[in-house]
């Protein structure tokens, strides 16, 4: 592996830079061969949610659904409405670069060196040309924007949806910041994680819809209410989230049960543990979590106290009340009988997932 790196250091910096982008997005292997069976590429779920609001606020009479399901649970449809979910796709395709730049530069920072089966980036290449790729594939995101106008959408319209990628983009930033200081501290009130969360992984899922939105309407109030349902949205796949990271099923998450714990992420279980947690309980999470490292019996440890809480069942409790809240928020604008079934799927996908 050493000496294929010192091989991939010394290509050309466009030929390297573009074979690390499409090996993270899951379009080539390590070789920079194309994959005839793209893999690994993630739920889509930032761009989905962009091109089906734009499609859901479309004036056209929607056809019969002729495209396959999306693991989100979200299908595009095809026909005479195509034209209006297709004007997105610029923003559709600037979202997916965001998250996916944030992945890279948060694999360096956890450390991690497999994301979805295969290696990270920055394991194959390095931390230098990890960052260095990353950086490339926000840029891209923000020259996206740009083709929007190339797809009849005003200049006006154009530049108000890269403003919004923008603060999505800052805002999500800001989440990881707040993140990482949160890792030196225990005492961290549930208030303050969910803000954390609400920027580090609910920016984008909100701006995805508002940009959405915002595309296919000019009717203020209805894109303030699908950013709203993006707000509750992020915050419910968040969540859904952290109870995964500790109780999902190994065979479907690919992790342990308790790797979350076992990495001393502070995640919405944690936190409301430490929050509510009283005596010797709460003694038993602050010392286990001022270890250097945990082991097997830490964990354990860890997972009683939560059993004992009842943590993951108001975890639960919590993912629903945000979904239902999501669906709350878009109740009042007139959509079609598809696009609101399909919602309706796609926030009991999130709410139940167990990937």
């Amino acid at each position: 592996m050493d000496i294929w790196r010192g091989e991939l250091q010394r290509e050309p910096v466009p030929e390297a830079l573009y074979r690390m982008l499409q090996y993270h997005m899951g379009w080539a292997d390590e070789k920079g061969d194309l994959l005839a069976d793209p893999v690994s590429q993630g739920k889509a779920l930032r761009p989905t949610l962009c091109l089906f609001t734009g499609e859901a606020l479309s004036e056209a009479r929607p056809g019969p659904s002729t495209s396959p399901s999306l693991s989100s649970g979200l299908r595009l449809r095809t026909g005479h409405s195509q034209r209006d979910w297709a004007r997105a796709l610029p923003a559709a395709a600037a979202l997916e670069l965001i998250h996916n730049f944030s992945l890279i530069h948060d694999d360096i920072q956890d450390g991690d060196v497999e994301r979805r089966h295969r290696p990270t980036v920055w394991a194959l290449w390095g931390q230098p040309q990890a960052l260095v790729a990353g950086n490339a594939m926000r840029s891209l995101a923000d020259i996206a924007t740009l083709g929007l106008i190339q797809r009849g959408v005003s200049q006006e319209k154009a530049l108000q949806t890269s403003s919004l990628l923008t603060k999505g983009y800052v805002d999500m930033i800001q989440g990881q910041c707040l993140d990482l200081a949160f890792e030196s501290s225990l005492e961290i009130c549930l208030e303050d994680y969910l803000t954390m969360i609400s920027l580090k992984t609910g920016a984008l899922i909100w701006r995805s819809m508002e940009m959405g939105a915002l595309i296919a309407c000019d009717d203020e109030d209805t894109i303030q209410a699908f950013a709203n349902c993006g707000r509750a949205l992020g915050l419910a796949f968040q969540i859904r989230d952290d109870v995964l990271g500790i109780w999902g099923d190994e065979a479907t998450t690919g992790k342990a049960v308790g790797n979350d714990i076992r990495r001393k992420k502070k995640s919405f279980p944690i936190v409301y543990a430490l929050e509510v947690a009283q005596d010797s309980d709460r003694q038993k999470l602050v010392d286990t979590y001022s270890k250097a490292t945990l082991d097997d019996q830490d964990v354990q440890d860890v997972l009683t106290v939560l059993d004992k809480l009842e943590v993951a069942n108001y975890a639960q409790h919590l993912t629903r009340e945000k979904a239902d809240l999501a669906l709350r928020e878009v109740s009042r604008v007139p959509l079609p009988s598809w696009a609101r079934q399909e919602m309706e799927e796609l926030v009991e996908f999130l709410a139940a997932r167990q990937y």
